[in-house]
């Protein structure tokens, strides 16, 4: 039996659609799955590096590993009216040149931010470390991830949402891409359909199931959050909208690569579909 690797953040919406594989409600004939969760700039450099066949990665880095990765249209993250939020102390007044913390140099939010903030000395560290940063005053500003946008300390305050910026980049309409999962373009086309296909039920049965899974991984203290933290949360980053990519979300990830194109983050320009497994195989080789 094969064992296959999925690398994912240990945040709460990325261990919440991997779980309902961990539990053994998903399996993948041959497959034996397995799961390491490490901070998003450690995964994004290990996409860049080629580390794991299966990977959460930040969009923004997508179009630096488009050769060796094929975006899949599953366990995806965006905000809609929500994202990353820049804080700081409370009633502090930030200068033109601040210093601010952000969580890696490939996040999408890091690249949405530089755009808006081109003076802002930036500093990058663990998501984990970046409000403790603010508050010691090792940083004048940080931009909070994950779970900590809902649970930060009262003694800080948001300066800017990121979503705010994203809509004056990128208009009104589209949501805000944020990070999604990629899988090595060197795999057999059958068995990268397969991977897609298994991850997309198991975010399916995942959401089907929530309830029952989020209290498991309460139990389990197999998430940072509490219950009542958990429940808003997964709404936010891993709802039905999670399950697999909509015209809109294509359309919202390709003005994200366009934005990081014009601002010089890119050398080429990319569209997303271009780079997705061609699941059509399947259907005429067996046809």
């Amino acid at each position: 039996m094969k064992k296959t690797v999925i690398a994912h953040s240990p945040d709460a919406d990325d261990i919440f659609m991997y779980y309902a594989i961990k539990f053994g409600w998903i399996d993948m004939r041959g497959v034996k799955f397995d799961n390491v969760a490490k901070d998003i700039q450690t995964l994004n450099e290990d996409a860049l590096n080629g580390v794991y066949d299966i990977v959460a990665i930040s969009f923004a880095l997508y179009p630096h590993i488009k050769d060796e990765y094929a975006p899949l249209r599953t366990a995806v993250s965006f905000g809609e009216g929500y994202g990353p939020k820049v804080i700081k102390l409370k009633g502090v007044r930030l200068k033109r040149n601040f210093k601010v913390a952000l969580s890696g140099k490939e996040t999408t939010n890091a690249m949405l931010f530089r755009i808006a903030y081109p003076d802002a000395r930036v500093t990058y560290m663990n998501f984990l470390e970046i409000e403790r940063a603010v508050l010691d005053g090792v940083v004048d500003a940080g931009v909070l991830i994950h779970e900590s946008i809902l649970t930060y300390d009262d003694k800080l305050e948001v300066e800017r949402e990121i979503w705010d910026i994203w809509q004056e980049l990128a208009g009104d309409k589209l949501p805000l891409p944020l990070g999604g999962m990629a899988i090595r373009r060197s795999l057999p086309l059958n068995r990268a359909i397969e991977y897609e296909a298994t991850l997309t039920k198991a975010v399916q049965v995942a959401r089907d199931h929530k309830e029952r899974l989020s209290k498991m991984l309460i139990e389990r203290e197999l998430v940072r959050i509490d219950a009542p933290t958990l429940e808003k949360y997964l709404e936010l980053y891993a709802n039905d909208d999670s399950i697999t990519l909509s015209e809109l979300q294509y359309e919202a990830i390709d003005k994200l690569f366009e934005i990081g194109y014009k601002h010089g983050f890119y050398d080429t320009l990319v569209k997303i579909k271009d780079y997705t497994i061609p699941t059509q195989y399947k259907e005429l080789r067996n046809s």
